[in-house]
């Protein structure tokens, strides 16, 4: 499971915090990590206070060199990666008492799957993701199987645009699985721009990328599904809504985090009727919300809660609030 911050200050180590706190420990084995720095008393972005990361006895995690020795818990060493980091190798351990620790573990998405197989080694239950700024791809269905999305004011100032953007997110982690047939054929393509036509057979399109400028879609009439293997971004999508021979055309990207499409482009497109189906999809478990800004600006909870939940279909929480 990732839990990710729609940006900085949305709440998300306050719900890492919720989530540590309430997990039986007793009867599940939890892992966790950060692919990023979590635990920090001050961000050091923004320079304002963050709550501190506090593991359970029984707990494993996944940190780097140089946190580990500052780690104020007493813990057994499991492992040591051959893999560095910035602030050092990863360090495996189990928590044998209760503590604080700073969380800094794999940096990018492969050496995080990597660690997560490991782990499989000690029966762990659950792994718990801490995600980065502006870094979904913690959240990729290829790493974890499940998220949390924190969201706030921090995200936006305003309640409207707020629900909007989040909603937008949202609108992305739940598209649609695409056909089992599709999935055991697209997916071993991790690059260019592929169509399969109403025969069913597979084409690429030549020398052509989503991010290329100049794009054309000649000899595509028979097209049934238009595959991108990299980033869906605004500019391929317009040139699919305005081609009339692509409108009912099935549009397919490997997962939610590799679409970098506006709200506007996105809503446009999906009016024209057109359809955006995934290869890999996570399942969103629970929304957050952090009211207050860095800049001190504050919406009013209940509000934003309500609106947000209206717009998403889902229940979202204020951990702050609810566990005064």
């Amino acid at each position: 499971m990732s839990i990710v911050g729609l940006e900085k200050n949305t709440g998300k180590t306050e719900c890492l915090k919720y989530v540590l706190d309430n997990l039986p420990v007793e009867s599940k084995r939890i892992a966790v990590t950060s692919i990023g720095i979590d635990g920090e008393t001050v961000d050091q972005v923004t320079r304002t206070q963050k709550p501190e990361i506090s593991l359970r006895q029984g707990m494993y995690f996944g940190t780097s060199e140089m946190h580990y020795r500052q780690r104020r818990l007493v813990s057994e060493l499991i492992d040591v990666s051959d893999e560095t980091t910035s602030l050092g190798r990863v360090v495996t351990a189990k928590a044998l008492t209760g503590g604080k620790i700073l969380l800094s573990g794999p940096s990018s998405s492969n050496s995080l799957r990597r660690w997560m197989r490991d782990m499989r080694r000690h029966d762990i239950d659950l792994v718990i993701i801490d995600g980065a700024l502006s870094r979904l791809s913690s959240a990729s269905p290829a790493v974890s199987q499940s998220l949390i999305l924190a969201t706030g004011a921090a995200y936006s100032a305003n309640l409207t645009t707020l629900v909007s953007k989040t909603a937008h997110v949202v609108d992305l982690v739940n598209l649609e699985l695409t056909s089992e047939r599709n999935i055991n054929t697209l997916m071993p393509l991790e690059k260019g721009v592929w169509f399969i036509d109403k025969s069913g057979e597979l084409k690429e399109l030549d020398a052509v990328t989503s991010l290329s400028r100049d794009i054309h879609f000649e000899g595509m009439d028979d097209c049934e599904t238009l595959y991108v293997a990299g980033a869906l971004v605004d500019g391929f999508l317009e040139k699919v809504r305005k081609n009339k021979s692509l409108r009912q055309v099935e549009l397919v990207v490997r997962d939610f985090t590799k679409i970098f499409v506006a709200p506007q482009q996105f809503r446009l497109f999906i009016k024209a009727g057109g359809r955006i189906s995934v290869l890999q999809r996570s399942k969103l478990i629970a929304v957050t919300v952090n009211p207050t800004s860095p800049s001190g600006y504050v919406l009013d909870s209940d509000t934003l809660c309500d609106r947000l939940s209206e717009a998403i279909g889902l229940p979202v929480y204020d951990l702050l609030k609810n566990n005064r």
